[in-house]
């Protein structure tokens, strides 16, 4: 795992700077190197050929600086009879591209963001791996191309200047769709693609070389039995290979629900005395029974982490700072704290990002298995309007109530404003209320892919989960781990997102995912197999995060004092009055809705600071 950089007529005075800005992606070595006009800047965390894997590598006239792991790559190496010198997967993988260019990319199962210089055809190739769980973000406009795997340093390459449509968008979503950035000519580098720069016409041409849509529009026939056994293989196959390639050891998250436990369970097949950890947090649920349970079944190295808020006020700031843009996601917090208390024991850690939006396991799936609610549907709407506008609000995030609730309003809805009830709902039902610029420019990108997916031949749950990939996967979840891990250091491995569970579990059919009222019904029924029976009904709990006393407790005063000034960025969005009487408590919305909208702001507000 690394961090790359790089461009055109880069000023050599700044290269420190950036390689500064990426050390904690790779602090055991920075190079760059710069040929003609074209500078390409690596920092290194060595986990792979720790000796020998140096880069920029260099092979025949091509130079690559790779961040990422190619969990694959020695199967490859045989497969193709590779003559290679190091045991580096950065090698094999540029041997492969020189030797079969991009058709190569089908055949890689791992997370990766690359950049390779061909000096023969005297071009710059960058590509990303099929869910973008390795960062890539680049700025073009007229003769100027430069590339980074921060936008942080991105920002020490070049001068970079604020979109305030994009800022919209952010209020409405919690982070930025698809290629948006908050930053003009400046773009979030789409998974699946692969792009081409011409040194000598200055021209870009993008293409995308991977699809899920495409695998959930050819559904597989395979019946239960064969689906779960494949699924159970794939998985297995997946831990297998992000064990077996790292020189240094590899341990794995383990919480109260079954995607850790499982992918700790196979890995216990592959590695003794495997290390495994579980958080606990003052005033939430606690986990590490359930935990305890699977490290005794497996006999691992358990640890027990206690982390503590105590010093969040103190340290807020730099949290959301590591992002470079502003990033709603509260769980951010505590994901950045789990990664520093794993990082004091080991450098590699497995866990179960992906397995939610690619097997069904948030509760929202639950009602769209049984209808498409992004169907227009006029009566269905009316009489959702009648009905919410007769119920009590609710005010607790995890009750059935608040469920029911949600369901109903999000009933009353259609399109976009469907889907973002359904998922982030910040703003959603207020933000005519609350907006300056009613205008809904800033979801025109959305817009237009939402009613693509909305016009293909699948149903409801295919739907949302296609759109949760696209949009809450990429642009929340994925960001949001690769920050808190790689800002200390520590690499996380996903073996959900192996190409051969993203290219499979689209295309089985939805009750293996949800059955009845059950979510993630396939991973269930394989979990019996390997954990305690307890695990098996187990809800999806993620992080509790206490946002309500954070808002209104921990960080009020902060929070008050960012927003209750008349200098306030968010005053260019937001209308003074509606933030007055919200910070007030004096509007009637849920307690929940108003410390996320609350939350949004002042993250917005500390990434405005960082700014200036």
């Amino acid at each position: 795992m690394c961090g790359i950089a790089g461009g055109l007529d880069v000023d050599k005075s700044k290269i420190k700077e950036v390689e500064k800005s990426l050390y904690k992606r790779g602090p055991n070595e920075q190079t760059s190197i710069t040929i003609d006009n074209i500078t390409l800047i690596h920092t290194r965390l060595s986990i792979q050929d720790v000796r020998q894997g140096t880069q920029p590598l260099e092979r025949n006239n091509y130079i690559i600086i790779f961040n990422g792991e190619i969990y694959n790559h020695l199967k490859l190496r045989k497969k193709y009879n590779l003559e290679c010198i190091t045991l580096s997967d950065t090698e094999t993988l540029l041997l492969l591209y020189i030797k079969y260019g991009k058709s190569i990319l089908n055949e890689l199962d791992g997370m990766f963001a690359f950049a390779i210089l061909d000096k023969k055809n005297n071009k710059l190739i960058l590509v990303r791996d099929r869910a973008g769980k390795k960062p890539l973000y680049y700025y073009y406009k007229d003769n100027k191309f430069c590339f980074a795997s921060e936008l942080n340093s991105l920002k020490k390459i070049t001068h970079l200047r604020i979109n305030n449509d994009h800022i919209y968008q952010y209020l409405r979503f919690g982070f930025h769709y698809n290629q948006n950035t908050p930053y003009l000519d400046c773009y979030d580098f789409p998974a699946g693609h692969i792009a081409e720069y011409s040194l000598e016409n200055n021209t870009l041409e993008l293409k995308k070389w991977w699809e899920i849509t495409d695998f959930y529009l050819n559904p597989s026939k395979d019946n239960f039995t064969t689906a779960k056994k494949k699924v159970e293989s794939f998985l297995d196959l997946a831990v297998k290979r992000r064990l077996e390639t790292s020189d240094l050891e590899v341990g794995t998250f383990l919480s109260g629900g079954i995607d850790s436990a499982l992918v700790t369970a196979f890995a216990s097949k592959y590695h003794d005395n495997l290390k495994t950890f579980t958080v606990s947090f003052e005033g939430t649920y606690d986990e590490a029974p359930l935990a305890k349970m699977v490290a005794k079944k497996y006999n691992t190295d358990h640890h027990e982490l206690k982390i503590s808020f105590d010093n969040l006020e103190n340290d807020i700031e730099d949290i959301i700072s590591n992002y470079g843009e502003p990033f709603f996601d509260s769980s951010a917090i505590p994901s950045y704290y789990v990664s520093k208390a794993a990082k004091e024991h080991l450098t590699v850690i497995l866990n179960g990002d992906g397995a939610d939006e690619l097997f069904s396991g948030y509760r929202r799936y639950v009602p769209f298995s049984k209808y498409d609610f992004f169907k227009k549907n006029s009566l269905r709407q009316l009489l959702s309007k009648i009905f919410i506008k007769l119920l009590p609000i609710t005010h607790e995030k995890k009750s059935y109530y608040n469920f029911i609730y949600r369901l109903i309003n999000l009933s009353s809805k259609n399109g976009i404003e469907c889907y973002l009830s359904t998922t982030s709902d910040i703003f959603e039902d207020v933000y005519k209320q609350a907006f300056k610029n009613q205008s809904n420019k800033s979801l025109n990108d959305f817009t237009k892919d939402f009613k693509k997916i909305n016009k293909l031949p699948l149903s409801g749950l295919k739907k949302l989960m296609l759109l949760d990939f696209k949009t809450i996967l990429f642009g929340d979840l994925l960001v949001k781990m690769d920050i808190a891990t790689m800002s200390n250091s520590l690499e996380g491995r996903s073996p959900f997102l192996s190409k051969e569970l993203l290219e499979y579990a689209p295309t089985i059919y939805d009750n293996y995912k949800i059955n009845g009222k059950t979510t993630k019904y396939i991973l269930r029924e394989i979990a019996k197999d390997y954990l305690p029976p307890i695990f098996i009904n187990q809800p999806k709990r993620g992080f509790e995060i206490p946002l309500k006393q954070w808002v209104n407790k921990d960080l009020k005063e902060m929070i008050h004092t960012h927003l209750s000034s008349n200098n306030a960025y968010s005053l260019n969005f937001i209308k003074k009055d509606f933030l007055d009487k919200l910070l007030d408590n004096k509007i009637n919305i849920a307690s929940e809705k108003r410390a996320k909208i609350l939350w949004t702001l002042f993250v917005l507000e500390i990434w405005y600071k960082n700014e200036t």
